[in-house]
């Protein structure tokens, strides 16, 4: 196997948190386009707002039908409301946005990107002395962060309330008890920790599929090709921060 071989992966993860600091230097610079974060924002939205909420509710009610199983046994069935809320608020709520966001939202950009880099467009505008990583990626970057991060907050909403409609409708358990039971192990570090979550992981989501797009070559059929390795990539990003990022907040949580 040749060297090439072995040093293509190292350099595209090079060339990947090259780009990635390059944003991050480029997002506090002028001009900033805010018109173009501004479409992206509603672009991202309007196309994760629906799937992200139906998907929700199927997540919720799953967890809450086990966990509310597992409490009557034990008889502290009171105790459901606590168990929806750390299921929706720290795991469901992150989740479900990014797996949507990353499904629709930044797979529509690494295919736009790819089709301006296949077309020449990225090379025509440093040819008129504009930055794409400024004009391009960062607001695509900014974007899916704070629309994932709002998108996790009406996740939690609509999931905790499918918790409580499910729980007193069909398992019997009082409004009362479920409502009181929200915050006993739900409170505001908690719902902190889930938004900064979130937020990392739309800011990962939208790097990767920015930088396979930017980075896309073979025409055609590379867009393709890159396209389906930004949902698997950002799939397997987003398990590996997920792990990380829950550890350090029970362990922030514990001290």
């Amino acid at each position: 196997m040749s060297s090439a071989v072995l040093a293509k992966p190292f350099r595209g993860i090079g060339e990947f948190f090259a780009m990635s600091l390059d944003t991050f230097v480029q997002m506090f610079r002028r001009p900033w386009a805010w018109r173009e974060f501004i479409f992206q924002a509603w672009f991202v939205a309007r196309v994760a707002l629906v799937p992200t909420i139906l998907l929700s509710i199927p997540f919720t009610v799953l967890t809450s039908f086990t966990i509310n199983i597992l409490l009557v046994e034990i008889g502290a069935a009171d105790f459901s409301g606590s168990g929806a809320a750390v299921a929706t608020v720290t795991q469901t709520g992150p989740i479900v946005t990014v797996l949507v966001v990353a499904g629709a939202a930044a797979t529509a950009m690494c295919a736009d990107l790819g089709a301006r880099t296949i077309r020449e467009e990225l090379d025509a505008l440093r040819v008129l002395g504009i930055n794409p990583i400024q004009a391009l990626v960062v607001p695509r970057v900014a974007a899916a962060t704070v629309v994932s991060l709002l998108l996790t907050a009406l996740v939690c909403l609509v999931g905790i309330a499918g918790g409580f409609f499910f729980s007193v409708f069909f398992q019997g358990v009082t409004p009362g008890a479920f409502a009181a039971g929200l915050t006993l192990l739900v409170g505001t570090p908690q719902v902190v920790a889930a938004l900064l979550k979130a937020a990392v992981f739309g800011l990962a989501a939208s790097l990767i599929a920015c930088y396979k797009g930017i980075f896309v070559g073979g025409g055609a059929q590379g867009v393709g090709n890159a396209v389906n390795e930004t949902v698997v990539y950002t799939f397997m990003a987003l398990f590996v921060i997920n792990v990380l990022a829950t550890a350090v907040a029970v362990k922030a949580g514990a001290s």
